[in-house]
């Protein structure tokens, strides 16, 4: 199929992906088309020209992969580059992706979490023009934004222009935790931001691009193609899961609350039905059990594998429930350091690897209430609001 008569049929059919979410006060539910499915905009930029696609499963236009869509219509797709979790989600979290073909178009397929995590200059020779796709989920610790920052900055190094198509935050209705501080500087934690920073990945980029925040200062030649329909108050549901461990939207609610136990001796889920859901392990007391197993291509060798872990679940919270208070639960973080006895070994070294700070680790083991801590947070916060509304899309 041409290109022209591609652009044609997707305008007259004006399909929308219409997400059924649940009426949330203080949020609005909308028709929302994200920038992949908005071809008419992109496909002149990237017709005729060696591409390479920054992609995973959520890179769709609806329910087509943004590859499988674009080789149909005579794309000219050279390379695929691979996120964390690979280009088709077939692997767990931290795991080495291995590059190689994709089975389903035969386009070569290099990895950007394996052996390097940043696209070289022989990746981007035979290339014209890079496509980002993944989808977000507005957290700094999901490591998407730090892809996103390394391809960034290969483009800009090598002088090749990049597209970024956007795609709702489903976390982009508030701000909030601790600001990163650069001592702490890592892959799960690039940028002076937040943990939760409210943006969606095209402003997001936008962001990187004029804070200077590219190594040596260099500027990544960048065109995001915006979504339609959508707003910081849009109640937006994920339609594709974007890890194998957010499996539905209560999940993606919760991560950046339970995330910070990764860095303790906490289990989150990991290998049962319900990651990011629950909390506990063997040493802790509750009515509520859960034993983590290993499942293939999801969670290998969880912690606490094969033990009962007794503690919290959190399936109760509803999205309506977890939006009415948006923000970062450090209740259930203090309740389970409580718990455990407060012993030394709770923290791990990561911990502060994912919080941005070893500040937070301190407040707690001091005693500080979570509304005590929170209070510390305001002036980080007030400062990153002045630089996120500069890269705003959605007002």
């Amino acid at each position: 199929m041409k290109v022209k008569h591609f652009i044609s049929l997707i305008i007259l059919i004006q399909f929308s992906v219409i997400i059924q979410a649940q009426i949330i006060p203080g949020l609005v539910t909308s028709d929302v088309r994200c920038g992949a499915e908005r071809t008419e905009l992109y496909l002149q930029l990237i017709s005729g020209k060696r591409i390479g696609v920054v992609a995973n499963p959520s890179s769709r236009i609806h329910n087509v992969h943004l590859v499988d869509s674009l080789t149909r219509c005579g794309v000219r797709v050279m390379k695929i580059f691979a996120p964390e979790h690979g280009f088709r989600g077939e692997g767990e979290a931290g795991a080495v992706i291995q590059g190689g073909v994709d089975p389903v178009t035969r386009i070569p397929v290099i990895s950007l979490y394996g052996k390097h995590k940043k696209p070289t200059p022989d990746d981007l020779a035979d290339l014209d023009i890079l496509v980002f796709d993944i989808q977000d989920v507005g957290a700094r610790f999901y490591t998407y934004i730090s892809t996103l920052h390394l391809v960034m900055e290969a483009c800009a190094e090598g002088g090749k222009p990049l597209v970024v198509l956007d795609r709702p935050n489903p976390n982009g209705f508030y701000v909030d935790g601790p600001v990163l501080d650069t001592a702490f500087h890592s892959f799960v934690g690039m940028h002076p931001v937040p943990v939760v920073y409210g943006m969606t990945i095209g402003e997001y980029a936008r962001m990187v691009n004029g804070e200077g925040w590219l190594k040596g200062g260099v500027s990544c030649s960048l065109t995001v193609i915006p979504c339609e329909g959508y707003t910081h108050q849009t109640a937006y549901v994920l339609p594709v899961k974007p890890s194998p461990n957010l499996p539905d939207q209560v999940s993606i609610y919760l991560y950046p609350s339970l995330c910070f136990f990764e860095g303790t001796i906490i289990s989150v889920g990991r290998g049962t039905e319900f990651p990011f859901k629950v909390y506990g392990s063997p040493k802790m007391k509750g009515s509520f059990h859960f034993t983590p197993q290993s499942k293939p291509g999801n969670s290998q060798h969880p912690m606490y594998e094969n033990l009962v872990c007794y503690g919290r679940d959190l399936n109760g919270n509803g999205v309506t429930e977890l939006s009415h208070r948006p923000g970062i639960m450090l209740e259930w973080l203090i309740d389970a350091y409580e718990k455990s006895g407060k012993p030394s070994d709770f923290f791990t070294g990561y911990f502060d690897t994912l919080a941005g700070t070893d500040r937070l680790r301190r407040q707690i083991q001091q005693g500080m209430t979570a509304d005590e801590i929170r209070a510390t947070w305001k002036d980080g916060l007030d400062r990153f609001a002045a630089i996120r509304c500069k890269y705003l899309i959605y007002k």
